[in-house]
């Protein structure tokens, strides 16, 4: 069973720097594709980027320029960068597989999910 745990929880002020990791265990998921997804209090479940196992990435248009995905095969890590955080970015912060490596945007396309980390972006 893939477990998914994510880090980096934080306070930080607009326009500072945050960065989040999820740590892989528990099977074969060299050819997964890897998605950073966000709830804010009160609304839904959003895509925020998205990479594969080729390294291919994607980004919510409101984040594009400012977040990075990536990933580490070798530490079966996967990271998110933040930079120039807003307050619209607080939210709770999710990393999620798919056991496929073609994009989903949608929560429903997703196998694996981590319980989530709190990024709150405050002065």
């Amino acid at each position: 069973q893939v477990q998914l745990q994510e880090s980096g929880p934080g306070l930080v002020k607009p326009s500072q720097t945050l960065s989040l990791t999820c740590t892989v265990s528990g099977g074969a998921y060299q050819y997964y594709a890897w998605s950073w997804f966000r709830q804010a209090t009160g609304k839904e479940r959003e895509f925020v980027a998205v990479i594969n196992w080729s390294g291919t990435k994607d980004y919510a248009e409101s984040v594009k320029g400012r977040f990075t995905i990536s990933r580490d095969n070798a530490k079966n890590t996967v990271y998110l960068q933040m930079h120039s955080l807003k307050p619209e970015d607080t939210a709770i912060y999710y990393c999620a597989a798919r056991k496929v490596s073609n994009f989903d945007y949608t929560p429903s396309g997703y196998n694996y999910w981590g319980q989530g980390t709190q990024v709150t972006v405050s002065s």
